[in-house]
């Protein structure tokens, strides 16, 4: 049975820091402010939202004015957890993309502040009857949130199970840009990469990327971190646990046909996903864990 808002306040809340409200979409927000940024994280899918440093009058994520808040449906925007598989349904039973954990009710299990400009929200996840049908393991999944200056995510998975299990996951990040056409990603250059528009043929970047039509890639064997630049805006993407980068923007024609983004959208967001998929797949035993996690630092002043 989940907390209610007053319960959620008095275990968790800090007044004028961190505070559980009830959205007009009926779900529960976790809102967190202090002196170096703010959040908003929704315990349905454990999706964080909004992320922008104090003085911000716009979000840092992306996150869809289309977007549907409805159960059984996922939100278009912030930072979606794709979990226990990435993509479509790697058994082929008809199960919907990206597995589960994007849409189903989180819930808070720790919130401190470290010091005044940083901020750590931990959310939790376990197995239930609607789940076992999906996915039949006994699971603890673990997403924490550090909100500061940078901004920090951390997904732990916890084979709560007496067999093992494999699992595909990403950190979906819906990163808002200011002009597509400025869009440089930089720090994949030489790598092989998978392009799903071009039926999973494997392919090798030469230089940086630029998004100038429909990009859904792949890249394996990653080990630097990424910096997507959007104008002045730079922002360094440093993962651990994965050695897997997927970057996506549907562009027009894609774009036009999803119900939960405008037309024009494809201009104000790029993916760049933190991830363990297509030949990296984690193997988890009874009672281990394994952690995926990415770090975000806007460097605005280079």
């Amino acid at each position: 049975m989940q907390d209610s808002i007053d319960q959620l306040n008095r275990r968790f809340g800090i007044a004028g820091r961190i505070r559980c409200t009830s959205a007009a979409d009926g779900f529960t927000r976790l809102q967190v402010v202090n002196d170096a940024a703010s959040a908003e994280i929704s315990l349905y899918g454990g999706q964080l939202l909004d992320y922008r440093h104090r003085g911000d009058a716009d979000n840092r994520l992306f996150v869809s004015r289309r977007a549907f808040f409805e159960r059984g449906r996922a939100i278009k925007g912030g930072v979606p957890i794709c979990w226990p598989w990435f993509g479509a349904d790697p058994e082929n039973l008809g199960r919907g993309m990206h597995g589960l954990a994007r849409t189903r009710e989180w819930s808070v299990e720790g919130a401190e502040e470290h010091d005044r400009e940083h901020t750590v929200i931990e959310l939790g996840l376990k197995e239930d009857r609607q789940g076992l049908a999906v996915w039949p393991f006994r699971f603890g999944l673990t997403l924490r949130i550090h909100v500061g200056p940078s901004l920090g995510l951390a997904l732990t998975t916890h084979n709560r199970d007496t067999q093992g299990f494999f699992i595909t996951q990403a950190l979906h990040t819906y990163f808002a840009v200011d002009d597509i056409d400025q869009v440089r990603i930089d720090g994949l250059d030489g790598i092989d990469y998978l392009d799903k528009t071009l039926d999973f043929a494997q392919l090798r970047q030469n230089g940086p990327i630029s998004i100038s039509r429909e990009v859904d890639r792949i890249y394996q064997g990653v080990s630097s971190d990424i910096m997507l630049a959007d104008g002045s805006r730079h922002i360094r993407i440093a993962a651990e646990g994965a050695t897997t980068a997927v970057v996506w923007n549907p562009w027009q024609t894609v774009a036009r046909d999803m119900v939960d983004l405008d037309d024009g959208d494809y201009r104000r967001f790029v993916c760049i996903e933190t991830a363990n998929a297509a030949d990296e797949v984690v193997h988890i035993e009874p009672d281990q864990r394994a952690t995926l996690s990415a770090s975000y630092s806007w460097l605005d002043s280079l």
